[in-house]
């Protein structure tokens, strides 16, 4: 650069002598993308001039006799225009940006494509960049706050993979409620064994309209992964990405320390509890700050928890010729747990995808993963022995005397002290190894034909996904005190096999007459579905290593733990869509399939949709209008179907029964049946929606209402003379809401470009109709969830907190609280008042009330990119809120008083008048009065958080440095932050219960990608 400084007067004399030699001068340069790759075919234009050229393959091009105040103009597909100043200069290198708001950009929709401005459903796609930002096992959790109606919840334990809502909860089985993944054409459950490196893009297809054409498998949404390609005509490209970096627990929940739990203790009154307090100073010995609290205090949590590595690793080769394309890559994932055990998760994966132009008219093409996985499992009591253990027990006790017994090692044992409990978790972490090794295999192939070449085209494909799991379970012996032990060696082995293959065979025809423009396509699809499983438990193997661990070594085989059990189910569909627009005004969108399959008893089912959209800017009265650059209406009906629900179940079973008629024995034959016929469940959704860009398209706009209804939804019914709920096909559940998402762009100059943007989406979920149920129950009596029409599903049932009793004379003026005591129940002050719902005397199980839902009605997401010369920047954040959780941790109290209290209840408890209207007493704890479910066990879940930040740097970006491969070093924080007021770990929480949930750690990351 200073050398060029240098000479700069030179060469501006240079250029003024070949002025007066010749009219022009020669201009020559590169075209490439953002990330330094070249476009050839970009158009290369001196822009008022009909002079002009295209790149050739490497993005190089030249232009003579060129005005030296000359602006050229260099466009490629794809990307938005840039004009650049000649200005004397003869080297002029271009960069463009990928056009993000293109309306012309291909979206991927079920079978097929289609132009984004066509679209009338809805369907939000993440692009590659996205999803690698993220460094995690799992693609989806890249996803999370990125796709308004998407609910992404976290599970912190390596290699398990998040539990993934689109658009609420449509089915009582919460197990059936997962979306559809299609990979390349395979169906999934989960994706969990991709490499986010292999990805192309993700699409969400949220409403009916969008996912119809999967019929059965598609009520809870659908998520389409395109897997990267080579492209043809393109010179070899290889390229690392990897990246190194560490996990953290983060928000970890602080328990009551020792000093505070000998308070609590003291202060309930309990003689065995104070008289455990004088144990552990016996045995431990008086703290030196304060005598009266033993000479222990262990924080649980730091003990179990550790700092953790994770590393990943990949390499691709992309490229093609005239009639190939090809891209073949390696990943190598490794994952740490933060819990201090054996707990871990390691993944190999190989791929590779080939397409081959056999002649004009024919391709093939094949795409396989190969996926090798390794996954030890945390022992997630470990999380609830921690919360509960009392801090004046150490980890290890080095009193032999008293614990010469103990084996493998000496860790303490409460009950050492005098509790009921071991309470340490060590014990339990230490001698248990859960290991599963998953290996997949997904095998794609396929031949395309153009009958009549650009109009008429046949496809058929075949996949195949073959997925083995092999579970083994160690738990070694130990002996800590009698009543905390494990005295067996315990082995678990289990195999599992699953085999997925479809056959798909797709007709396509596409044309235009004048303004009408048409697909039409017809198609049918085959599908073989088996499991088997084989299990079986030994005990009492050799304790001499690994190498002991088969069930041949065990000395005995436990025959009620061996099973054996394996499913079949096929399905064959006919499907068909119609897609129209006329003069690009007018969209009309159809499709409609059949399912058939040997799961229930009704074999076929039949799902149509239809959408419609008017694309307003192109009206006349449009054109010109100043604001719209782009304008479309868009609405749509549709049915799904959700077969993941268990099939038909059940039996006619006769029982031989003998009864005395007199002095006679008589024997009979008692007849009953509890026969489900089930069929799928039907998803009924209509969605409106609007598309818009404004302010030169560096604006867009998503928004869209919808009301998904689940009719034919299965829940259990009681049913007479039958014992135990039967489970039929007669709910009814609602999903409503509206949804938002905006984003801008823009270009400000060559060196700098940024964007900005953001999501929000509602959510109502609604229980319609439980037949002749008045409602149904879940979960344990103690902590009742309940399902009720009018009601989101499977809310929190309880009583409603009113206060805390201050004094005697709040109590004496509480008729309730008088009914209570009349009746022979105690209440002091330090006791929660429960407010008196029907007006009766007394606080019944008639005063319980809906307290929440752990499903979120709202939630919202942010990002924030700009690049700058060879920096690039982003940050994310997201947040939801109006769920609930409940605190089962906390109120498992209900089932002993022998643990130790979170220190926000040791803090706020109430201790005196006015100490405290929401938290009762530390004697009042132990009631049952005040462990009744009410709102005190049940807290908001709302949280916000900053998801992502990422900053990075590009050596040789554009790759004018010849010999120098483009490179870029990037630091990344990933869950730095999150803000919420929950007392627990994170407010993530699957299914809204707290009783053992893995922490999410915060991971901080170095990486370095690498193109050659």
């Amino acid at each position: 650069m200073k050398i060029r400084g240098y000479f700069l007067p030179i060469c501006i004399f240079m250029l003024h002598l070949g002025m007066y030699a010749q009219s022009g001068i020669s201009v020559s340069g590169t075209v490439s993308d953002a990330d330094g790759a070249p476009l050839p075919g970009a158009s290369v234009v001196v822009k008022g001039t009909t002079t002009g050229t295209q790149t050739d393959f490497d993005g190089v091009y030249t232009l003579t006799n060129v005005a030296p105040e000359a602006t050229l103009s260099v466009s490629y597909i794809g990307f938005t225009s840039k004009d650049v100043s000649v200005n004397n200069q003869t080297t002029i290198n271009v960069s463009l940006q990928e056009d993000t708001q293109a309306l012309d950009e291909v979206v991927v929709i079920g079978y097929g494509e289609m132009k984004s401005k066509d679209l009338t459903s809805s369907i939000t796609t993440v692009k590659a960049e996205e999803i690698s930002a993220t460094p995690t096992a799992s693609p989806m959790q890249a996803l999370q706050g990125k796709v308004a109606g998407l609910q992404v919840v976290n599970n912190g334990s390596p290699g398990q993979g998040p539990t993934i809502r689109v658009r609420g909860i449509g089915s009582y089985d919460t197990g059936a409620s997962g979306p559809l993944y299609v990979v390349d054409g395979m169906f999934f459950d989960n994706i969990d064994f991709l490499n986010t490196a292999d990805i192309t893009s993700i699409s969400i297809l949220k409403d009916a309209s969008a996912a119809a054409i999967y019929g059965v498998r598609a009520a809870n949404g659908v998520v389409l992964i395109e897997t990267k390609s080579g492209a043809y005509n393109k010179k070899s490209e290889i390229t690392y990405d990897g990246y190194s970096g560490f996990q953290v627990a983060q928000n970890i929940l602080k328990l009551a320390n020792s000093e505070q739990f000998a308070t609590l203790a003291r202060e309930s009154g309990s003689a065995p509890d104070i008289q455990f307090i004088d144990n552990a100073m016996q045995r431990y010995g008086r703290s030196r700050i304060n005598p009266n609290v033993p000479n222990v205090n262990t924080d649980w949590y730091d003990e179990i928890l550790r700092p953790a590595l994770i590393q990943n690793h990949s390499l691709g080769v992309t490229g093609g010729s005239e009639n190939a394309t090809y891209a073949i890559g390696a990943n190598y994932f490794e994952q740490q747990g933060i819990l201090k055990m054996k707990n871990e998760y390691e993944r190999f994966n190989l791929r590779s995808k080939i397409d081959f132009k056999v002649n004009d008219r024919v391709t093939i093409g094949g795409n396989a993963v190969i996926s090798n996985a390794t996954r030890f499992d945390p022992e997630n009591s470990a999380f609830r022995l921690a919360y509960y253990a009392v801090p004046i027990l150490p980890v290890f006790d080095n009193n032999l005397a008293n614990n010469e017994a103990v084996f493998p090692t000496n860790h303490a044992n409460a009950q050492d002290l005098g509790y009921r409990g071991g309470q340490n978790p060590f014990p339990t972490m230490d001698n248990s190894e859960l290991r599963s090794k998953i290996r997949n295999v997904l095998a794609n192939f396929y031949a395309q034909v153009e009958i009549v070449p650009e109009k008429l085209t046949f496809k058929t494909a075949y996949n195949h996904n073959f997925q083995t799991i092999e579970r083994r379970e160690v738990r070694l012996p130990y002996f800590i005190g009698n009543g905390f032990q494990r005295e067996n060696a315990e082995l678990v082995k289990r195999n599992e096999t699953y085999s997925n293959q479809i056959w798909d065979n797709t007709l396509t025809f596409t044309d235009s007459y004048g303004d009408h423009n048409f697909t039409v396509l017809a198609g049918s699809s085959f599908r073989d579905e088996s499991y088997e499983q084989l299990q079986a438990k030994g005990l009492n193997f050799p304790l001499s290593g690994e190498e002991a661990y088969y069930l041949d070594q065990a000395q005995t085989i436990v025959q009620d733990d061996v099973g054996d059990d394996g499913r079949r189910e096929y399905g064959l569909s006919f499907f068909g869509r119609v897609s129209y627009n006329y003069a690009n005004k007018y969209l009309l969108y159809g499709t409609y399939r059949a399912d058939g399959t040997n799961k229930y008893q009704e074999k076929w089912g039949y799902f149509p949709t239809i959408g419609a959209g008017w694309v307003v800017s192109e009206e006349n009265f449009m054109q010109n209008n100043g604001i719209f650059d782009f304008l479309k209406l868009r609405g749509s009906w549709g049915k799904l179907g959700n077969d993941k629900v268990p099939g038909s179940e059940g039996a006619i079973t006769s029982t031989v029964v003998t009864t005395a008629f007199g002095d006679t024995m008589v024997n009979g034959v008692n007849t009953t049946s509890n026969f489900t016929s089930l069929k799928w469940e039907v998803t009924e959704e209509i969605n409106a929606g609007i598309s818009a860009r404004t302010f030169n398209n560096k604006l867009s706009l998503e928004a869209d209402y919808y009301v998904r209804d689940t009719k034919d939804a299965v829940i259990p019914i009681e049913v007479p003379l039958i014992p135990d709920a039967t489970r039929q096909n007669v709910g009814e559940i609602r999903n409503q809401g509206f949804e938002l998402a905006l984003n801008w762009s823009d270009q400000v100059s060559e060196d700098f470009s940024y964007s900005v943007g953001a999501n929000f989406a509602t959510l109502n979920n609604e229980v319609l109709d439980t037949d002749r149920e008045p409602y149904i129950d879940t979960g344990s009596a103690e902590f009742r969830q309940r399902t009720r029409v009018g009601d989101p599903v499977f809310s929190f049932f309880g009583l409603e907190v009113d206060g805390v009793y201050q004094t005697q004379a709040q109590i004496d003026a509480d008729p309730s609280a008088q009914f209570e005591i009349d009746n022979g129940r105690t209440i002091v002050p330090g006791d929660l008042k429960f407010k008196d719902q029907d007006g009766v005397e007394g606080i019944t199980a008639d005063d319980r009330v809906m307290l929440g839902n752990y499903l979120p009605t709202y939630s919202f997401g942010f990002n924030l990119g700009f690049n700058y010369k060879a920096w690039d920047f982003s940050a994310a954040a997201m947040g939801q809120g109006g769920n609930s959780i409940l605190n089962r941790k906390r109120g498992e109290v209900i089932f002993t008083n022998d643990t130790n209290w979170d220190r926000d209840f040791a803090v706020n408890r109430w201790h005196g008048e006015g100490t405290s209207n929401s938290y009762p007493s530390s004697a009042g704890i132990r009631k049952g009065w005040n462990q009744q479910l009410s709102d005190f066990f049940i807290e908001k879940g709302d949280f916000f958080r900053i998801q992502n930040l990422t900053l990075g740097y590009t050596i040789n970006k554009g790759g004018a440095l010849k010999g120098i491969p483009q490179t870029r070093v990037y630091v990344t924080a990933e869950k730095p932050l999150t803000i919420f007021d929950y007392n627990g770990f994170n407010p993530e929480v699957s299914n809204g219960v707290d009783n053992e949930t893995y922490p999410i750690p915060a991971i901080y990351t170095l990486g370095v990608n690498i193109k050659i």
